[in-house]
């Protein structure tokens, strides 16, 4: 049997927890979660998630930081990393896509699905 994908969602608002989770669960994938960015970054260096659904407004440590940190370890580099933020400025977007973002989505503009669409190309890349 392969083995599971698993995925760390990043997120401090309870509904989206509630519904990503439920979702990605159903998908038949392995949640992990967490609302703190510095969690986050212990989560990818100890468990190599294969993909980390990040947003950017988080306690502590913001998601842009999660994202260069995961990115820049030497452990954690090839983590696929999806922005899912409510911030829809280019600016942050292209923030992202230096930082080596494999996705940015606006969580007002895009649905659940779309979401996991991209999730199942980052994998299957």
């Amino acid at each position: 049997m392969d083995k599971k994908i698993k995925i760390l969602l990043v997120e401090d608002d309870s509904m989206i927890i509630d519904m990503y989770m439920m979702r990605l669960r159903e998908e038949g994938y392995e949640v992990i979660h967490t609302d703190k960015g510095s969690e986050a970054i212990e989560i990818a260096e100890h468990q190599k998630p294969d993909v980390v659904l990040l947003d950017v407004i988080l306690p502590e440590v913001d998601g842009f930081t999660v994202l260069q940190t995961i990115k820049g370890g030497a452990e954690t580099k090839d983590i696929s990393v999806i922005m899912l933020t409510n911030l829809g400025q280019e600016s942050d977007q292209n923030k992202a896509e230096e930082l080596g973002a494999d996705g940015y989505f606006v969580k007002a503009q895009h649905t659940p699905t779309q979401i996991m669409e991209k999730i199942k190309e980052v994998i299957n890349k």
